[in-house]
């Protein structure tokens, strides 16, 4: 009876050098620790080390190698069928540059969702809505600073805050917030864009 090697990648894979080994991009599995061993430290490519950036890659290819290296090796693949590489040879930007950014979306996200919030209440006139209210019930003329404008301004940072699900280094709840699930399909969506993309080349 064969042995079986367990194959399991990641659809990105992040990595620093340009000599690549299948321990870098997959996580592996086999009874037999002696094939194990060797596999972890098999060549799987050799990246241009002025060039960093994507390189998309088939598991096929990936299994061929494997073949190649231990013939008799059964290999059951339960990652992704096709994954990419991402080679960094570069430092990331310096601390200071780093927090300069944060601060800059931190900004734009800030104001433009209070831009956004007081082109609604504009739009639907809820300063009028409230005073209306406020005469009604009250009989009084509203000064525009009534329980209804506290309230109404209070609802909103706190709904902002359970909706983000997020303050400073607090979270309300374990769940990932809203950012983080978008983020998330927006890098799914830039994998799966960039894979379709060599696919169609190579197919042209």
């Amino acid at each position: 009876m064969s042995d079986t090697l367990y194959l399991l990648l990641d659809q990105n894979i992040q990595i620093e050098h340009p000599h690549v080994y299948l321990q870098d991009i997959a996580r592996l599995s086999c009874s037999n620790s002696k094939i194990l061993n060797r596999l972890r430290v098999m060549p799987v490519v050799n990246l241009p080390p002025d060039k960093p950036g994507r390189y998309v890659f088939s598991v096929m290819d990936l299994i061929t190698q494997i073949q190649q290296k231990e013939p008799d090796l059964e290999i059951s693949s339960i990652g992704e069928p096709n994954f990419i590489i991402t080679f960094k040879n570069k430092p990331g930007p310096g601390f200071l540059l780093e927090w300069v950014k944060i601060l800059f979306v931190g900004l734009s996200t800030f104001f433009g969702a209070g831009f956004s919030i007081m082109t609604f209440n504009n739009d639907v006139d809820v300063g009028s809505l409230f005073s209306n209210i406020y005469t009604q019930v009250t009989g009084q003329p509203s000064g525009h600073f009534t329980i209804l404008e506290i309230t109404y301004s209070i609802g909103i940072g706190v709904g902002v805050l359970f909706f983000f699900n997020h303050f400073g280094h607090m979270k309300i709840t374990s769940d990932p917030t809203p950012m983080q699930v978008q983020m998330r399909l927006y890098e799914d969506d830039v994998n799966t864009t960039i894979i379709e993309d060599i696919d169609r080349m190579k197919n042209s």
